[in-house]
């Protein structure tokens, strides 16, 4: 009886047989020849999502994570590199939006130049997974406006 590991929580599938010693019961690899049409299956899934990573990503990233194994140990790494721990992620998330807070259109810049220093803010935030919902900002820009601009 095979009793699969979850490839979300657990990295690659490996297929596991119970393995009786007189009244005890441990488990252990299924030996590759005692493999089922479902495992190797699942097996091959893996196998297909590491490689959709290794080609999905460029020469440089490729170097750093040439040693991961398994597709979850690929995109454990690359979600780390690209968008750091959880304690960095909220370190930017403070940062960005204490920027978006504090933002003011410069003397002599343009709207359209106003307007995509802001949209670089609020789209990071975006990535981060705090939105700032377009009313929001459309406000945020009518206040920020110079006075001149309205006579």
């Amino acid at each position: 009886m095979a009793a699969p590991l979850n490839l979300e929580e657990n990295g690659p599938f490996i297929p596991i047989i119970e393995e009786k010693d007189g009244e005890n019961t441990r488990l252990v690899p299924n030996p590759r020849r005692k493999y089922d049409e479902d495992d190797r299956k699942k097996i091959e899934k893996g196998y297909k999502a590491k490689k959709l990573l290794v080609c999905g990503i460029g020469p440089d990233e490729f170097n750093r994570f040439s040693s991961c194994e398994s597709a979850k140990e690929i995109w454990d790494c690359l979600k780390t590199a690209h968008e750091g721990t959880e304690q960095v992620k909220e370190s930017k998330i403070n940062m960005l939006t204490s920027q978006y807070e504090n933002f003011k259109m410069r003397e002599g810049e343009t709207i359209h130049e106003m307007f995509t220093k802001l949209s670089l803010i609020t789209n990071e935030l975006r990535s981060l997974g705090e939105p700032i919902s377009m009313s929001k900002q459309v406000r945020k820009v009518i206040r920020i406006l110079p006075k001149s601009l309205g006579k």
